[in-house]
């Protein structure tokens, strides 16, 4: 809060009412996250089925973000903010009108549509922040604004578990909507910047060329893991803890896991602009890894609990360190559809994790299923020391803090492009 006294006064008008926004979007969505797979299950579904509804919520982020990327490049990012405030306004409403298994086709298209508002606020949101942040203080900036997810994180599964079991169902999805309405009210006074002049399109700068190019293809990798694994937490935790017979309420594990993320975001930010962002990715993955451990030995509730301090620990660095990476490789002009397409790795890692981990705890039980996370996590960590940078050896200096990143475009590379 120091530092925002430090700026303009309509850059801080702007940065409060988006981080307000924010705020209120994150308590929306997150307030579903323990609540509605128990909301399927009393339908009568299967693990399976819970995990292919999950799942299609990464349908709609899939499809989309792409597109609302380069919406936001050509458009502004408000109009991409506004269309992703209202479809997540819409959406809860949609589930109260899904009362048996035989609407789980209905139920899955309203779950997907309930996807287009992560891509569309999730994308909108990082690039404004990134068009606003001083370049030597991006990583710090980007810190301090993504604290919306994990305050939002905190409280949200907490009020939904209460609400759910206290009101029911209906109590729930209401709440979650008027708290998008909220936020459609908040991004009407957000100031657009200026729209950047889109360059002629170049030859190699298509959808599938980005994606596999050397600057965004190892970190929609990274981002691949972290969407299986977040996915398959997501869809599951609250199940696994009931069948384990622990006596903890599934929407205290993602507050342990909110707190944890917001206090690593208090200082990642602008720990990353002095020491790297890949130090803190690897530093992330390992969290993420030892949550896997403590989550599949899980017998207690404070096990449990660790398990989301660690899990929330790594998404706090991961997370947040990855648009960065993300903001320090891309031209001002292409930051949306580059954030878009680098998510894509997020949003495949999301929509897959539902259906093949619920296959899996069918053959092998939800203990089992996360044994794979496990490896999972590890194996992302071997990649992203080997494969972050032009050779093995700066890959493993830039992974560990020794060096810097390859990719990034540098001071002069941005003057010289504004002349």
């Amino acid at each position: 809060m120091k530092n925002l006294h430090n700026l303009p006064p309509e850059l801080k008008r702007n940065l409060l009412n988006l981080f307000a926004a924010g705020l209120l979007f994150w308590l929306s969505l997150s307030s579903l996250l323990p609540t509605l797979p128990l909301y399927i299950e009393s339908l009568g579904a299967t693990k399976q089925q819970i995990g292919i509804v999950m799942g299609s919520f990464a349908v709609g982020m899939l499809i989309f973000r792409s597109q609302l990327g380069v919406l936001a490049d050509n458009r502004g990012r408000k109009i991409v903010l506004l269309i992703g405030m209202i479809s997540l306004a819409i959406a809860p409403i949609g589930y109260l009108l899904v009362t048996s298994l035989s609407l789980l086709p209905l139920l899955m298209v309203i779950r997907a549509f309930h996807g287009i508002s992560l891509a569309a606020f999730g994308t909108g949101f990082v690039a404004l922040v990134a068009d606003l942040a001083p370049e030597q203080r991006r990583g710090e900036m980007i810190g301090f604004m993504s604290l919306i997810n994990p305050i939002g994180v905190a409280i949200g599964p907490a009020l939904g578990g209460y609400l759910q079991a206290s009101i029911g169902n209906t109590a729930l999805f209401t709440t979650s909507s008027l708290l998008a309405g909220l936020g459609v009210l908040c991004l009407l006074p957000v100031v657009n910047p200026p729209i950047l002049e889109q360059p002629p399109k170049q030859e190699g700068s298509g959808f599938l060329q980005t994606l596999i190019s050397s600057r965004v293809f190892i970190p929609a990798v990274i981002l691949l893991t972290i969407g299986l694994t977040l996915g398959t937490v997501h869809a599951f935790i609250g199940l696994y803890i009931k069948e384990t017979g622990v006596n903890l309420n599934a929407g205290l594990f993602f507050t342990a896991a909110a707190i944890a993320s917001f206090s690593v975001r208090l200082f990642a930010g602008h720990a990353s602009d002095k020491y790297g962002r890949g130090l803190f990715i690897t530093l992330s993955l390992f969290a993420y890894t030892i949550s896997m451990i403590m989550i599949w030995q899980a017998q207690s509730e404070l096990m449990f609990l660790l398990g989301g301090i660690l899990e929330g620990a790594g998404s706090g660095a991961a997370i947040p360190m990855m648009s960065t990476i993300m903001t320090d490789r891309a031209w001002p002009h292409e930051r949306g559809r580059i954030f878009g397409i680098a998510l894509t790795g997020f949003d495949v890692g999301i929509f897959i994790a539902g259906p093949i981990f619920g296959a899996i705890a069918e053959q092998i039980g939800y203990r089992g299923m996360f044994i794979v996370n496990i490896a999972l996590t590890f194996t992302a960590i071997v990649i992203f020391a080997t494969f972050s940078g032009k050779t093995v050896s700066k890959s493993f200096r830039f992974a560990f803090g020794f060096g810097e990143d390859a990719y990034a475009l540098k001071q002069q590379e941005l003057k010289s492009l504004n002349g």
